[in-house]
């Protein structure tokens, strides 16, 4: 029996969005080879052992799920030896990091784990890292030859003190490339947090500040008009990618309401409205796009198809993608043939596998 620490919540703008997908993995979990474990982080940054009858509550009935922060249950993190309780240390295999977003997205928690040697689920450092930077994903896959959305990058340092000058040469610039309508977004966040769709002058400003209220750097992008397209990738060195699946939205994009508190806020279809042509490309781009930066385990790849013309973007990576029953990442597998059990399982074993890997390599010199 292998114990699985499922770890979710989070400092990020996306801790709610980690509660509903940890609530799905709960449910979907193979209890016959797997004794789970529930850490929650809360908003502050701690880590806790939840009650012991938690999952069984979640998994059962519709029950409620936070972060409950009982000081007594408090977790320390312990270089190479793992996590501990109160002093006692916590047996864990293995750690599955269902986090959105900073601080669990982007290779902090990756990091971590590294430290206190435990094998997780998912993307190492590097992938993780690179795949939350939108504008340093961008240009590793522009060096790999793949189409990517065009972009401007800004960061605060150089917005002064945003003010209106300073602000009119930006919008200017964007304006000229782009025209409008066009997207403002932060450069490391997830889920539409922070994104605004500008239509004139009058609402860019306003779109900067808000985007710099969750990063340092912001991106500055076309509207572009056509199908929004997503791709699951499932692998480490050996890749599948799976036919794409369409995101059809009755919002104006497919923000964070439409993602999650509306249930109406988009149509998904699978498989994607596109010809034979165009989902292979999008597979391949996809699978390319995954292997570049990095990424390990999994991964929804984001597209843009413009109409007219078909010309396919790459736009974003995800290396923690939703898991909730809505979500593209495992509705696009579910598709294919891999349930929702199989799917965690497969998850499970690839980091499994990473880690017997890296634990192979030798960094004694002293010893060659």
């Amino acid at each position: 029996m292998l114990t699985i620490a499922l770890l979710y919540g989070g400092r990020s703008g996306e801790h709610e969005v980690s509660l509903q997908s940890v609530r799905s993995v709960i449910r979907y979990l193979d209890l016959t080879r797997l004794r789970p474990l529930l850490i929650g982080i809360d908003k502050r940054g701690r880590w806790y052992l939840q009650p012991d009858d938690l999952f069984q509550k979640v998994r059962q009935s519709d029950a409620s799920l936070s972060v409950v922060s009982d000081q007594s249950r408090l977790i320390a993190v312990h270089p190479a030896a793992g996590l501990s309780v109160n002093g006692a240390f916590l047996p864990v295999d293995l750690v599955f990091p269902v986090l959105h977003g900073t601080f669990g997205e982007d290779g902090t928690v990756q990091g971590l784990l590294e430290i206190a040697n435990l094998p997780y689920v998912g993307a190492g450092v590097l992938g993780s890292a690179v795949g939350m930077d939108k504008e340093i994903s961008k240009r590793v896959w522009q060096a790999a030859g793949l189409p990517v959305t065009p972009y401007i990058s800004a960061h605060r340092a150089t917005l002064a003190d945003l003010s209106d000058p300073t602000l009119a040469a930006l919008n200017r610039q964007a304006v000229e490339r782009f025209g409008y309508p066009l997207f403002v977004k932060p450069a490391r966040a997830g889920s539409s947090v922070g994104v605004s769709c500008v239509e004139d002058q009058q609402q860019f400003g306003d779109a900067i500040r808000l985007a710099l209220k969750f990063d340092n750097k912001l991106l500055l992008e076309p509207a572009i008009t056509g199908q929004e397209i997503e791709c699951s990738v499932l692998g480490n060195a050996s890749l599948t990618a799976y036919a794409p699946g369409e995101i059809i939205p009755s919002h104006r994009f497919y923000d964070y309401d439409a993602k999650y508190r509306d249930p109406d806020g988009a149509l998904l279809q699978i498989p994607a409205r596109l010809s034979d042509h165009e989902s292979a490309e999008i597979r391949r781009i996809a699978a390319a796009a995954h292997q570049a930066i990095g990424v390990e385990g999994m991964s929804r790849v984001d597209f843009l198809v413009s109409d007219p013309g078909r010309t396919i973007y790459l736009n974003e990576i995800n290396t923690i993608p939703g898991f909730t029953q809505i979500s593209m990442f495992p509705r696009m597998c579910e598709a294919a043939g891999v349930a929702y059990p199989a799917l965690l399982n497969t998850l499970i074993e690839l980091g499994e596998l990473r880690y017997r890997e890296e634990q192979s390599l030798s960094f004694d010199y002293s010893v060659m």
